[in-house]
């Protein structure tokens, strides 16, 4: 097993250090973090199909957010699908510790469990209030 990181800028002038720094606290080597500093707006990004070449079944890819891999829900959930169930990897989003596909491969049953937890809160705060 490989321990794999993603790094994603949207422009040039953006700092990719605090991504950076979170891998490497993740003990991520360095030779195996990949990085693009374009849009998320698809997936025909160079690092990114670089990292998609090397990755094995058993390998686990840490990324710092969610929204580091992509901005489009729909293609988000398609690539997770292709990583966890066709590539056989396990993906660990390291500020949303309920997306650890070490836990399970399915994306809606953490982000369904993320949606209750935000609702109840939301419920929670608006009825102390009553």
């Amino acid at each position: 097993m490989e321990v794999y990181g993603y790094v994603r800028v949207s422009s040039m002038d953006q700092n990719e250090d605090r991504q950076m720094k979170a891998l490497r606290d993740a003990t991520v080597p360095e030779k195996n973090i990949f990085m693009d500093k374009q849009s998320g707006k698809d997936f025909e990004r160079p690092g990114y199909k670089k990292m998609m070449e090397s990755l094995k079944e058993g390998d686990l890819l840490y990324i710092l957010s969610i929204d580091r891999l992509g901005r489009n829900y729909e293609e988000i959930q398609k690539q997770w699908r292709i990583l966890t169930k066709e590539t056989g990897i396990d993906i660990c989003v390291l500020d949303m510790p309920l997306l650890d596909t070490r836990n399970g491969k399915d994306l809606m049953g953490p982000l369904l469990r993320i949606w209750c937890c935000r609702f109840y809160r939301l419920w929670r705060r608006a009825s102390v209030k009553i």
